[in-house]
């Protein structure tokens, strides 16, 4: 049978791997080529390339080297224009000899671990510049901080239980992989929070820089937080906000930018009364943050009259946002300086008055 036979059929759909014409004398060698014989040289994959008005076009064709008369001679014996990409590149490997295989043949899956919600909250992390808040320079204490970051937001739980799911035995995520931890115990994890501890002012001014400006809004308010150990030296018994009866608490305060982004915080005995806490506040945001100007914005029980006549009212660019009690509101009635009538249509009113 003449050599230079036209290949009749490619079977693509049944074989993406395999490529041949039924009536090609020889048959197949072992890796889907043109089994060699004297004047019936391999198949191989072409690529050609065309410039046409600035476009370039191309196309893949199936080519035969044979020898005729002395001389090497070309033919194409079929077309691959339209395959997909990864298709061609088989075709190629193919016919260069490689044996190709499936993934699940060559690869027995040991253990694999949940990545997607990891890359979300570190590519989120990594969006927002965080490691360069912590600390410009790398480092494992920084590593570590990073890690509880996230962990905290995709599976809250103790020191103890992040540091074992950061451990490559007993990890249940692609976290403590993805920051390249090694052996993690949760002594790691606290003294990485010692760590965080001596940086926290460097940490909140560089937070203060990217979300306060002079003129800003800045929101304060405290909560608490009870404690069941007998080490703390802050814990003490007050204000009872967790419903948690006989444990002492600690208080902290938090400040936050106008859309509640948190700038600083600050933590405090646990029986200190909330507007107590109001005074180191407006020292850090005066001197520290260094905001001329700015609004505090507290609840009723924290911009009390007694804090604003001590605390607030002596300071120059410093305004206050606050709710009054039901005590004042009856006495601006009973003056006339509010009208009760305006509420009938509208919920907001500005009124003005000399107390």
């Amino acid at each position: 049978m003449e050599i230079a036979e036209k290949v009749d059929r490619i079977y693509l759909d049944k074989c993406p791997y395999l490529c041949y014409s039924p009536h090609m004398d020889g048959g197949l060698d072992s890796v889907g080529r043109r089994k060699r014989r004297p004047g019936a040289p391999g198949i191989h994959v072409s690529t050609i390339r065309k410039e046409y008005r600035g476009k370039v076009y191309e196309n893949v064709f199936l080519r035969q080297s044979y020898r005729e008369g002395g001389k090497v001679h070309k033919r194409t014996v079929g077309s691959l224009k339209g395959l997909p990409p990864m298709m061609v590149e088989q075709f190629r490997r193919i016919l260069r000899g490689e044996t190709l295989v499936p993934a699940s043949e060559a690869f027995e899956v040991v253990r694999s671990f949940p990545h997607g919600h990891v890359a979300a909250v570190l590519g989120t992390l990594h969006k927002l510049e965080l490691e360069k808040l912590l600390a410009t320079r790398p480092s494992r204490e920084r590593d570590l901080a990073v890690a509880m970051i996230v962990g905290r937001i995709i599976d809250p739980c103790s020191k103890l239980a992040t540091s074992r799911s950061l451990e490559e035995e007993t990890a249940f995520t692609s976290l403590g992989e993805t920051l390249g931890l090694e052996r993690v115990d949760e002594d790691d994890l606290y003294g990485a929070m010692d760590w965080l501890i001596t940086r926290q002012h460097r940490i909140e001014d560089k937070l203060a820089k990217r979300h306060l400006e002079d003129g800003c809004l800045v929101l304060y308010d405290v909560s608490s937080t009870y404690y069941t150990g007998t080490e703390c030296s802050l814990a003490k018994f007050g204000h009872d906000r967790d419903g948690k009866v006989g444990f002492p608490q600690i208080e902290f305060g938090l400040l936050c930018n106008r859309e509640g982004c948190p700038v600083a915080i600050e933590v405090f005995e646990g029986n200190v009364a909330d507007p107590k806490t109001l005074g180191s506040q407006i020292k850090k945001v005066r001197d520290r943050f260094g905001l001329g100007r700015v609004v505090m914005v507290g609840d009723r029980g924290m911009i009390t009259e007694a804090r604003i006549r001590e605390e607030l009212s002596p300071v120059e660019g410093l305004d206050w946002i606050t709710a009054l009690r039901g005590p004042a509101i009856r006495k601006l009635a009973e003056e006339g300086a509010i009208q009760l009538s305006l509420f009938d249509q509208r919920d907001l009113a500005e009124i003005s008055a000399p107390q």
